[in-house]
């Protein structure tokens, strides 16, 4: 079943401006590939060196995940890519 994923807004520019899409992946790594191959270049901006970049956090279904790219998705979830808050 497919997935709705959130796409930041410092992302949109690669996704026509959509602020949700569906995709499918049985883990967020999968999804991430998923969602590059429809959208290039969002992995470049999600993932560094096999790891999520550390400015985000991945929420499944309103729970931040600490597992990152291994985390496996139930279906249908809601997937959430949060950049990290800045100031001071």
């Amino acid at each position: 079943m497919p997935h709705r994923v959130w796409i930041p807004a410092l992302y949109r520019d690669l996704t026509a401006g959509a602020e949700v899409v569906t995709m499918d992946g049985a883990t967020v790594g999968e999804l991430i590939a998923n969602l590059d191959a429809a959208y290039p270049g969002l992995a470049a901006r999600l993932v560094d060196r096999g790891r999520v970049r550390p400015h985000l956090s991945v929420a499944v279904n309103g729970e931040i995940v600490a597992r990152g790219l291994h985390v496996r998705l139930p279906d249908g979830a809601e997937v959430h890519f949060v950049p990290a808050l800045g100031g001071g």
